[in-house]
């Protein structure tokens, strides 16, 4: 059987730090790599039938919810889901519903006991996720929403969430996810226990004094970078961080490309760069003119795992508290 194609990346760059930890189409996110177009992206939408006030919710089937793909009905509590979104496979597994869950794709590698696979989000093959026997395929990715169509013809759900542009969209899917596999409550404890974390992190910055923090966030050597219009972006704003990348980002894309120049006259106090780049701190530091940069003479450069910092999910308290750290 034909595979379903996925659209290409833009970069290879953003490629390397997304969802593994990569990310979307036009608008390529670094946060990761089965994501959808900008006009998709949001879920924290008008139209969206569970937010946060929905938390303590108790689903009763047949139930419909609001994806990006339209209106999902899901006839009964799911007891074979498939995740093809490394993002909501981590907050499946949180909530407690994560022995509903029969597959994953490739780069759901956490937590450890996910059922991974090699099932690809980008491409994904409708006879190989079929063999599983899913009544739920969730992803994040669904180009002119060709598995859901395809499904639908089989009569399985998809649910397409999209990429996450700030931590509220997180809280959304997370209660979402919970009032569709009747985890509701257990969903409203983890987005209790995210927003406490992040706010006492947010707390401890604001109890130091001085500047604020000037953040310089590299996806690559290339120095494309994460603006505050980004999820990553999103993070440091709430923790009060200059965003030196947002004058290069005046439309909000959200992932602009910057200068050596404009770094140095910006003068970053804390630069951080992935696992995923191919190179270190070291070799941050040694770049020529970079010696005049705040932080790289304070030794103010460090390199986070990939997939806390770019993915959605609950992990996204992991990364507030390790900038948050990085700030005092």
């Amino acid at each position: 059987m034909n595979r379903l194609l996925s659209r290409p990346l833009l970069t290879l760059a953003v490629l390397c730090v997304a969802l593994s930890g990569c990310g979307s189409d036009t608008r390529v996110l670094a946060d990761d790599p089965t994501t959808t177009t900008p006009a998709e992206t949001s879920v924290a939408d008008e139209d969206a039938s569970v937010t946060a006030d929905d938390e303590a919710a108790t689903p009763t089937y047949p139930l419909d919810i609001e994806g990006l793909n339209g209106t999902t009905t899901i006839e009964s509590r799911p007891e074979r889901i498939v995740s093809l979104s490394p993002s909501a496979t981590e907050m499946l597994f949180a909530i407690g519903a994560g022995d509903q869950v029969v597959a994953v794709d490739s780069l759901s590698t956490f937590p450890p006991e996910t059922p991974v696979t090699d099932l690809s989000a980008f491409e994904p093959n409708l006879e190989a996720i079929s063999a599983f026997e899913p009544d739920l395929v969730i992803v994040s990715f669904d180009p002119e929403n060709a598995l859901t169509d395809a499904f639908g013809l089989l009569g399985v759900p998809v649910l397409l969430q999209g990429s996450a542009l700030t931590v509220d969209d997180t809280y959304d899917q997370i209660t979402q996810l919970g009032l569709v596999t009747d985890h509701a409550s257990e969903a409203a404890s983890e987005n209790e226990k995210i927003r406490t974390r992040i706010d006492a992190a947010v707390a401890s910055v604001e109890q130091r004094t001085g500047e604020p923090v000037r953040i310089y966030h590299e996806l690559d050597d290339t120095f494309f970078s994460v603006s505050s219009a980004s999820f990553v972006g999103d993070v440091y704003r709430r923790l009060g961080f200059e965003n030196v990348a947002d004058p290069a980002d005046p439309d909000g894309y959200g992932y602009p490309q910057v200068t050596p120049e404009l770094l140095i006259e910006a003068d970053p106090t804390l630069i951080v760069i992935t696992d995923q780049v191919g190179y270190g701190i070291d070799d941050v530091a040694v770049r020529p003119g970079w010696d005049v940069i705040t932080a790289v003479k304070t030794g103010n450069i460090v390199q986070v795992d990939a997939d806390i910092a770019s993915r959605w999910g609950p992990r996204v308290a992991d990364f507030a508290e390790q900038m948050a750290g990085m700030a005092s």
